[in-house]
């Protein structure tokens, strides 16, 4: 049995279908749907049971001899979230509580950190898990704050020879996009709040570069296809020897305006861009620039290619956006 939390949201639920397609009717969801459509987002995987958050605990007592392997997506993911005490209850708490489970019961542990760890990106963007390099980094908010706790938590806890899981692996997830995403409201990616406009024509609005080293739009992302987010988390759960903090970007950071373009010419439209300033509230901590390294992944055995941010945007639009049914 495979539990997924945060199964229903965004990348949750691309790990789910993935997963479920490979061993049916063995993956259990925990998350919450709420009203609305998040159901939809796993509608399609035959699933072994789904667990609401708060039913976790009994449901670990009642099956736990069967679970194999739990990945931990749920979190709260907004980095505009200003309640930290919610926070940590539900990013640090849970995280270290699941992670200790699994170790004490032999339970292999994959849990989502984030590139928010890294903060402006000053330090670079190494995803070296010793505990000198993490003190390092300083995260610009309380969501990047509270995966960077538990990177150096883990870190500490192994330094001193405490028991983990038979295998763990924590991931920085860069700037995630694809199916599924839909409730995120502003937590979406750029290509599903630019999608409407860009498919009626009407021009898309992009950030002003405040800086003389980019040009508008030039502001650049490690962009990556949330189905290579899933096929990483598949490729973990099937080689139970790897264990280890990792980047999962592609590599190559991409522009905002590269992006725009993408999304046009899925359309079969001529980018049609306008540039407005970048609001004075973020503009002096705006990130212009990340770009995961891949390198300790690669090393660890994973060897398939990253999709191209131009394919990965045509998929999205093509066999998601522009259908009636847009989800995985």
């Amino acid at each position: 049995m495979i539990i997924v939390t945060g199964g229903a949201g965004f990348i949750g639920s691309n790990v789910v279908n993935d997963l479920a397609t490979k061993h049916p009717g063995e993956v259990v969801v925990c998350d919450w749907l709420e009203e609305g459509d998040k159901w939809r987002n796993i509608a399609k995987a035959e699933l072994a049971d789904i667990v609401m958050p708060e039913d976790l605990e009994e449901f670990l007592v009642d099956y736990g001899s069967d679970v194999d392997l739990i990945v931990h997506m749920g979190a709260i993911s907004a980095t505009t979230e200003r309640d930290a005490d919610l926070i940590v209850e539900s990013n640090i708490r849970l995280t270290l509580d699941l992670w200790h489970w699994c170790a004490e019961h032999g339970v292999r542990f994959i849990y989502a950190s984030s590139a928010a760890t890294y903060g402006d990106g000053a330090a670079g963007f190494d995803d070296d898990a010793g505990i000198d390099a993490l003190a390092g980094l300083h995260p610009l908010n309380a969501y990047g704050w509270s995966k960077h706790f538990v990177d150096r938590r883990i870190a500490r806890l192994i330094a001193q020879g405490k028991k983990t899981p038979p295998q763990w692996a924590g991931l920085k997830f860069f700037n995630v996009y694809g199916p599924n995403e839909y409730h995120k409201d502003d937590m979406r990616s750029v290509i599903h709040k630019i999608f409407p406009d860009a498919a009626t024509g009407k021009p898309v609005t992009l950030f002003k570069s405040h800086r003389p080293d980019f040009e508008d739009g030039g502001q650049s992302r490690d962009f990556v296809y949330v189905k290579d987010c899933a096929a990483v988390i598949s490729w973990l759960a099937d080689t139970p020897d790897v264990s280890g903090l990792y980047n999962l970007g592609t590599g190559e950071a991409r522009s905002f305006k590269d992006l725009a373009t993408a999304t046009f010419a899925a359309l079969n439209r001529k980018p049609n861009i306008e540039y407005v300033d970048t609001p004075e509230a973020i503009r002096d901590k705006y990130q212009y620039f990340t770009e995961a390294k891949m390198d300790r992944l690669r090393a660890a055995g994973y060897d398939k290619p990253f999709t191209s941010l131009e394919d990965g945007v045509m998929d999205y639009v093509q066999n998601y956006l522009v259908k009636d049914d847009p989800y995985l």
